[in-house]
């Protein structure tokens, strides 16, 4: 199976978490642990006659938090599905077998240091079935050409809120267990706003997740997380958090974009 490939240019400017520094002022000197809802960090004044070494004041950081962008792979497909849940496949209604995932993505903007929610924006998400295989693509190893399963969008909210139901995603050689998604301002225009990346999962959970049926039938996966070179690319920033449901695992992602 093709590895996902690594784009060196973004497609859209993107705000890193070393970069929330430059909210906060070039003449600041921040502690900064993490961009989490509600945080604040001590930043020491310097630099005028008036102030004392001791003088400080608390500035606000954003409250949504920042998110490093990633490599779209060679596997998104834009099929304008638009459907919160994306377990089945529209072409001979069959459903794809697996965890159930509920997956709840809030999506903001950022302005100056404020955080305002993100309307009106499409949120792609894609990824492979229990047993490593994508939708609607060639491989050496599959062909599912017509296919549209684990595949689909929604448009945030008021909230910026959108919501899937999927299942939890299986794994593949090169690659540690992962999903893609995709957020446009405007789908339809090459001017829109675009920025794409992946979730990932803890380890453990995974191997506990993958030692079901039917993800026990593609035997022990070959890649966690610390030896994915793509991971590696600050990709600890895009874990999600998972708790278990009546169905499965629910996680919600937050996220903030500079537009």
């Amino acid at each position: 199976m093709k590895k996902d490939r690594v784009t060196t240019t973004p497609v859209a400017s993107i705000v890193k978490r070393r970069e929330v520094l430059s909210f906060l002022g070039a003449t600041a000197a921040v502690s900064l642990v993490g961009c989490l809802r509600g945080q604040s960090a001590s930043v020491k004044l310097t630099g005028t006659s008036a102030q004392t070494p001791t003088q400080t004041a608390i500035a606000t950081t954003p409250s949504c938090v920042v998110r490093p962008q990633q490599t779209e792979g060679p596997y998104f497909i834009d099929e304008k599905l638009n459907r919160s849940d994306i377990r089945s496949d529209p072409s001979d209604g069959s459903l794809k077998q697996g965890v159930p995932l509920r997956l709840v993505f809030h999506v903001s903007q950022i302005d100056g240091r404020s955080c305002t929610p993100l309307t009106g924006a499409a949120v792609d998400i894609w990824h492979c079935d229990a047993i490593g295989v994508y939708s609607d693509v060639t491989d050496p190893s599959f062909s599912t050409v017509g296919k549209k399963f684990l595949r689909g969008y929604q448009v945030t909210d008021t909230n910026g809120t959108v919501e899937f139901v999927t299942i939890y995603p299986g794994w593949y050689p090169g690659r540690t267990v992962h999903i893609h998604f995709k957020i446009r301002t405007d789908s339809a225009s090459q001017q829109g706003y675009e920025f794409t990346s992946q979730l990932y999962f803890d380890d453990s959970l995974t191997d506990q997740i993958h030692a079901q049926s039917p993800y026990a039938a593609k035997g022990q996966r070959s890649v966690n997380n610390n030896r994915d070179g793509i991971f590696r690319d600050d990709g600890e920033q895009l874990m999600i958090q998972l708790t278990e449901d009546a169905q499965g695992y629910v996680g919600a992602f937050d996220i903030g974009l500079q537009i």
